[in-house]
């Protein structure tokens, strides 16, 4: 028997990942009644099955591959070998206080209501209500001023290579293995590919990665992508570009055969692997809402188009994260999520940010905020490069990880500063600063000037950075 329950409130927020538990966070704090909805676990994909297990893993992994190269410090390592029930274990438990501490922000931002989070499927009835069944015979009907769809992504697969859960694996499959496989055919040297397949790779896995473009990490300059590309090779690797996946069968004794095809000659070979991952890209997961009743159409990636403000075509209904499009980052989510929030409390607020950094967790890592020198050119800019080596920073010598560099682009002009990209140790960790120097306005000198704490990797920011400017102290410059 059915059991409907009725509840009034002023914001709905449906989706619980980064830009969903974001907005329902910051629309208790401005005071917003709130009705938080979510089918899964609290956290969404990146939080269960992406961002956070899968850094858990590669951080894990690279721990190995350092004890594995720390003879050349004098330091010797007999017997390693890896518990991977008891790594999953711990991989769980940092995903688990993460949800955990999702669940009491929630909760302590939205004291006094005990309908802060309603647990099942949404599906919009009418214009200003839905109904989200919880599949065990509860159904609540939530009558609500505003909407936040926030949604997220699924996987999305290729012809030939549905999921399968056995043989054909998505991302989350990726991180689920119980055993180390031998061999994995990745499908995609995108960041997922390239971060998941370095994952097992260092655990002991031979990987082969198949990517259509000419290069890995196709969304990248080419030398960014060397040094991880060098490293993967250099550890037992495989990469084929420019290589069509063709299908699959099943391997006899278990596995899989995977039959692909090079772009430009038409030579055919035959893969052999435990499995195969494929990281082709996702899709906004907006099937099944109810949107068209409410008269706004997906775009055909299931995306949502939105305003500055975050509202769809209706001005009561708002989209963050991976359902308002690209880039499909958790950090971009989470600033929508903040946006829309503002906006239904009234709150002049608006998503005018001028650099979205982007983070590729491969080995060395890779990272850019704001304009690359071709895109910067594109705008109309005459730019100045300043680029400076880890191999010369002496932070990156200490770590006995040298790989790499930090570029700096601005503009010739006015020495405001365009971008960053870079590659290397820690490089995630680095941009952060150079992206505040953007959205400031901030000149090449505002940076390069202000003193950086030695030794450490920040200071081939601001060696790079003075490289532009024409004085860099630790390089020559030309």
């Amino acid at each position: 028997m059915t059991q409907e329950v009725l509840i009034n409130t002023q914001a709905v927020v449906i989706g619980s990942g980064p830009g969903g538990y974001v907005a329902a966070i910051r629309l208790g704090q401005l005071g917003v009644k709130t009705v938080l909805v979510e089918k899964g676990q609290l956290g969404g994909v990146c939080l269960n099955v992406g961002c956070i297990p899968s850094k858990a893993l590669i951080s894990a992994s690279k721990l190995i591959e350092q004890a594995r190269h720390a003879k050349s410090m004098g330091i010797h390592f007999e017997g390693l070998r890896v518990d991977l029930k008891a790594l999953m274990t711990w991989k769980d438990s940092v995903v688990g206080k993460l949800t955990g501490g999702v669940g009491q922000l929630v909760a302590g931002n939205h004291k006094g209501n005990p309908d802060a989070v309603v647990r099942g499927t949404a599906r919009f009835v009418g214009l200003n209500e839905l109904l989200v069944d919880d599949g065990a015979g509860k159904v609540t009907r939530i009558r609500f001023e505003n909407a936040i769809i926030a949604t997220g992504s699924a996987p999305s697969s290729v012809p030939g290579f549905e999921f399968d859960g056995v043989h054909v694996l998505d991302s989350t499959g990726g991180l689920a293995f119980d055993t180390i496989p031998k061999n994995l055919v990745v499908i995609g040297g995108g960041y997922i590919g390239m971060e998941l397949g370095g994952v097992w790779q260092r655990l002991g896995t031979a990987v082969t990665v198949v990517e259509f473009a000419d290069q890995i990490l196709p969304a990248f300059e080419a030398d960014l992508v060397r040094p991880v590309f060098k490293r993967f090779i250099a550890s037992g690797g495989e990469v084929l570009t420019g290589t069509k996946a063709l299908g699959w069968s099943k391997r006899e004794g278990g596995g899989v055969r995977v039959q692909v095809e090079d772009r430009k000659t038409g030579t055919r070979r035959e893969l052999e692997g435990d499995a195969v991952l494929v990281t082709t890209g996702r899709r906004a997961v907006t099937d099944g809402l109810g949107l068209e009743l409410l008269g706004l159409i997906p775009e055909r990636d299931g995306t949502l188009r939105v305003d500055g403000e975050q509202r769809t075509a209706l001005s009561h209904i708002f989209a963050v994260g991976d359902v308002a499009g690209q880039p499909m980052l958790a950090h971009k989510a989470s600033k929508e999520g903040e946006v829309a929030a503002e906006v239904i409390a009234g709150e002049p607020s608006a998503f005018d940010a001028r650099a979205i950094p982007a983070v590729v967790f491969t080995d060395p890592e890779i990272a850019s905020v704001g304009l690359n020198t071709k895109e910067a050119e594109a705008a109309g800019h005459k730019v100045k490069v300043g680029k400076f080596p880890f191999a010369a920073n002496g932070r990156a010598l200490s770590l006995n990880d040298t790989e790499g560099f930090v570029r700096v682009i601005i503009d010739a002009e006015t020495s405001v500063i365009l971008g960053c990209e870079a590659v290397g140790p820690e490089v995630s960790n680095l941009i952060a600063e150079v992206g505040l120097a953007i959205e400031m306005g901030a000149l090449a000198s505002d940076l390069g000037l202000t003193i950086h704490a030695h030794p450490t990797l920040a200071e081939a920011v601001m060696e790079a950075t003075n490289a532009a400017l024409g004085h860099a102290v630790h390089a020559i410059n030309r």
